[in-house]
């Protein structure tokens, strides 16, 4: 027999905020939204900032990459400090940061004033993330009620980023540039007053902070990211590249030794004990590392050759986002249950796959139409598929590692990110170079030669997650296996400490 067990229900302030997940997770949505919308609202908006703050060609790609480095970069920092300091302290100085930041930015009157806010947008965005993350863990224990909020995580996380194409492509025609960081202002400052009156805070830790580690992981994963992003532009062979990816790979080996020894690891290394955790991490890297071929080449592709204006780009993506929605709250209230997380998460990034191929197809003669069904398409792949891939990557993690766990999920979006953009961009200029001349024409040519060749390069990084998929997660009746010996309590037993249950009874 089991034990039994005697609960002593929680009262006062402690329990009106538990009763309310429905504005925590709102608070959650918010935060995500805001994170993931700026990696690409800014996107649209480049044009006006280049002619404003006098950026070269050259130097432009550094509006996104100061963000996308800073925010990959320390994001382990960011979820351990959330572990060790309080998730509520931590994600609240991220968001006040982001927010700051981002008035800083609106308001830049120099190319490097702008550039150092996107750096420090990174940075508070860094912070906040893993902790949203957690909450979402903390709140919703496993089981139906946590598919169903990573549902919605889901659909704000993939589909924000077609969000910020059509709000970017908004404010930039009807307003200013400025106001794509702007926009985040009153959102940042909402969220810090509700954040503060909602959230409650989880207990600090006296131990040891992870610094040796914190210092290796966070300069690891810059330089990786930054090796990526700097062959984009200069190349492979560059050796600024081969130099970046050199270190990376040097601090990251060090980090590795240094967990392994550490009293209080900044990531600890039995989170790479279960093998279905860590094929979703590198499943992960490699759908995001595809998913930039769609946004990157197609938002171009819409410009340049079809000849739309930035705020009918954003709205041509308009599908995807709403398939997203409508299949990832599919997957988490319906399909999960009656099939399992390991075959939606296969037969879904089998249709993202068959998407891609299809964009392979596309020519300065296609129609809108040859747009929108690869964009459904993908955007029904990706929402049968992301709620489970991130309940994977989330299921079985100690509570005391829940900000880490979820660091390690940002982290593998964003340096699939980079990883993306660094091959698609290289295939891209070596397929679009073997047309030659100047002309209007011979450009558009030269944009759909190498677009189709990074769309199969993006169609390889997503097949290869299918197989990732297939070989390494494990079916149903193991995860139930796994899942028999665990007994979920509710969340405030767990905040509570020991003196909220009281065995009465052992197994005999």
């Amino acid at each position: 027999m089991p034990p039994t067990t005697t609960l002593f229900l929680p009262t006062g302030r402690a329990a009106e905020r538990r009763a309310r997940p429905g504005l925590v997770l709102g608070i959650i949505l918010a935060v995500q939204l805001m994170v993931v919308l700026d990696a690409t609202i800014v996107n649209i908006a480049l044009p006006g900032i280049a002619k404003a703050l006098n950026f070269s060609p050259a130097s432009l790609s550094w509006v996104i990459t100061a963000y996308t480095l800073a925010f990959g970069g320390f994001l382990l920092l960011g979820a351990r400090a959330g572990d060790l300091l309080g998730r509520k302290r931590v994600f609240m100085a991220g968001i006040g940061l982001f927010t700051l930041a981002s008035f800083l930015g609106g308001m830049a009157p120099s190319a490097g004033m702008l550039l150092a806010a996107r750096a420090l947008q990174g940075v508070g965005g860094a912070l906040a993330a893993p902790s949203a993350l957690a909450f979402l863990m903390i709140m919703f224990p496993e089981g139906r009620e946590r598919l169903r909020a990573l549902g919605y995580y889901t659909a704000v996380s993939i589909g924000g980023g077609a969000v910020g194409l059509i709000l970017g492509g908004l404010l930039t025609q009807v307003a200013s540039w400025r106001w794509v960081l702007f926009v985040n202002v009153p959102i940042g400052l909402v969220v810090v007053a509700l954040a503060r009156r909602s959230l409650t805070e989880t207990p600090s830790r006296n131990g040891h902070f992870d610094v040796l580690g914190a210092v290796t992981s966070t300069g690891g994963v810059t330089s990786l990211a930054y090796g990526f992003v700097r062959a984009a532009s200069n190349g492979w062979g560059d050796v600024l590249t081969i130099g970046a990816f050199a270190v990376g790979v040097v601090l990251l080996g060090l980090f590795i030794t240094i967990e392994r020894r550490a009293a209080e690891p900044i990531t600890p290394l039995r989170l790479f004990a279960d093998r279905s955790r860590n094929a979703s991490y590198v499943a992960r890297l490699f759908l995001v590392a595809g998913m930039f071929g769609m946004f990157f080449f197609l938002t171009q592709f819409l410009q340049d050759v079809l000849g739309y204006d930035p705020l009918q780009t954003g709205l041509a993506f308009l599908p995807f986002s709403v398939a997203l929605f409508v299949m990832s709250q599919l997957s988490a209230r319906r399909l999960i249950e009656r099939f399992g997380g390991k075959p939606l998460m296969v037969a879904g990034i089998s249709l993202s796959t068959l998407a891609m191929l299809l964009m392979t197809q596309l020519s300065a003669s296609s129609t809108y139409l040859f747009v929108l069904i690869p964009v459904l398409l993908f955007g029904t792949g990706n929402g049968l598929a992301f709620v489970p891939l991130t309940s994977a990557s989330l299921a079985g993690v100690r509570r005391g590692d829940a900000g880490a766990a979820s660091g390690l999920v940002n982290v593998m979006q964003q340096m699939g990110g980079a990883l993306g953009l660094a091959v698609l961009v290289s295939v891209f200029g070596s397929a679009g170079h073997v047309i030659a001349g100047q002309s209007a024409a011979n450009a558009r040519a030269a944009f759909v030669v190498g677009a189709d060749h990074a769309f199969i390069a993006s169609t390889l990084f997503v097949g290869a997650t299918v197989l990732v998929l297939a070989v390494a997660i494990r079916g149903r009746r193991a995860t139930a296996r796994a899942a028999a010996a665990a007994v979920v309590e509710p969340e405030w037993v767990r905040e509570l400490g020991p003196a909220a249950a009281v065995p009465e009874a052992a197994e005999a």
